[in-house]
């Protein structure tokens, strides 16, 4: 059997740095595209992105995504089976400071996809949305079936538009896409800017750390590999339009195009302080917590129902925050030679 290619946006990043072991592993040929924007430090990029090089299985490309004509030039030389688009200016926050970065990115960059994907159809494309779309809504667990309309933050706002420019293209082309909401995934190589690496950090440091609306906080805390299980399996369920314009029960698929949006969450809303608590643990050192007010664009909390995604693959994502925690803390202190 020849083996596939996969064509991976944000490949240097956390999740993508991951998707693309855990495929290459899996005998894809993989072909990376990153920015390696300095969001974050970029070595941390750099070293996932040399690590990745040293299975020739592994092409890098560093450049924008929103960079004219480029993706249309790889796809045409490359032509993907498969593509997953997790390139992104991401974090809820620094969309209020720097919005226009998430415009280029999220907007012009998965524009700049879909075009490429209408040029040269993949068999599959499968594109990373956000928790964040659900917004305002305060019935949970999120289904992904349920109005999503009142985001609260620019960040979700360009994720959103992202399902539907998607859509749009899935229904004109016939281009079979996947949207999956991720939510709050974390652990080893994660992003700095992340509650779980500020708070391990701050707390080895011996400094306080900040912890908003009081602590009273709900995550649906992802562990990484959990997350990448996931996406491998959808990978081989690609949407298909249906014939008659009825969608099953449940399914977020739509009536007129070969598209659909799937939660991957760990089914399970875990309060901040528990959070803390499990990196405590971890880290054998007691955190000082700076108690502070909710942040802008924020929600109090998350939590998928991810039966949908059970339904299609026979798996969800089942890791404890204690057991991912930990290995996240171990990661942190071989990385940085503590």
């Amino acid at each position: 059997m020849t083996s596939r290619t996969a064509f991976v946006t944000g490949s240097a990043g956390f999740i993508g740095y991951h998707l693309c072991c855990r495929l290459l592993a899996d005998g894809f040929r993989v072909i990376g595209l990153d920015a390696m924007t300095d969001y974050y430090d970029v070595a941390l990029k750099e070293r996932r992105q040399s690590m990745l090089l040293q299975n020739q299985g592994f092409r890098a490309i560093n450049d924008c995504v929103e960079a004219p004509d480029l993706l249309m030039d790889i796809f045409s030389d490359e032509k993907p089976d498969v593509v997953v688009h997790l390139a992104a200016q991401a974090g809820v926050r620094y969309s209020i400071e720097n919005p226009r970065s998430y415009l280029e990115s999220n907007l012009i960059g998965t524009f700049e996809l879909l075009q490429a994907m209408r040029a040269f159809p993949p068999a599959h494309s499968l594109l990373a949305s956000t928790s964040s779309a659900y917004g305002a809504n305060t019935d949970m667990p999120y289904v992904e079936t349920v109005k999503a309309d009142h985001q609260m933050s620019f960040y979700a706002a360009t994720k959103k538009a992202n399902e539907n420019m998607a859509h749009s293209y899935a229904h004109l082309f016939e281009l079979p896409i996947t949207m999956f909401r991720f939510f709050t995934v974390y652990g080893p190589w994660g992003r700095p800017d992340m509650a779980l690496f500020k708070f391990t950090k701050a707390i080895l440091e011996g400094r306080p750390i900040d912890v908003y609306n009081f602590g009273d906080m709900k995550r649906d805390f992802t562990f990484v590999e959990d997350l990448v299980n996931a996406i491998r399996l959808l990978i081989d369920v690609p949407p298909v339009r249906p014939e008659d314009g009825i969608v099953p029960d449940g399914d977020s698929l739509s009536p007129v195009a070969p598209w659909r949006v799937v939660n991957i969450g760990n089914s399970d809303s875990v309060q901040l302080t528990e959070f803390i608590e499990a990196i405590e643990r971890a880290t054998g050192k007691v955190a000082e917590r700076n108690l502070m007010p909710m942040q802008a664009g924020d929600v109090p909390a998350t939590w998928a129902d991810a039966s949908l995604l059970m339904s299609l693959t026979g798996y969800r994502p089942t890791t404890p925050v204690i057991k991912g925690v930990a290995q996240f803390v171990d990661w942190y202190r071989d990385y940085y030679q503590l």
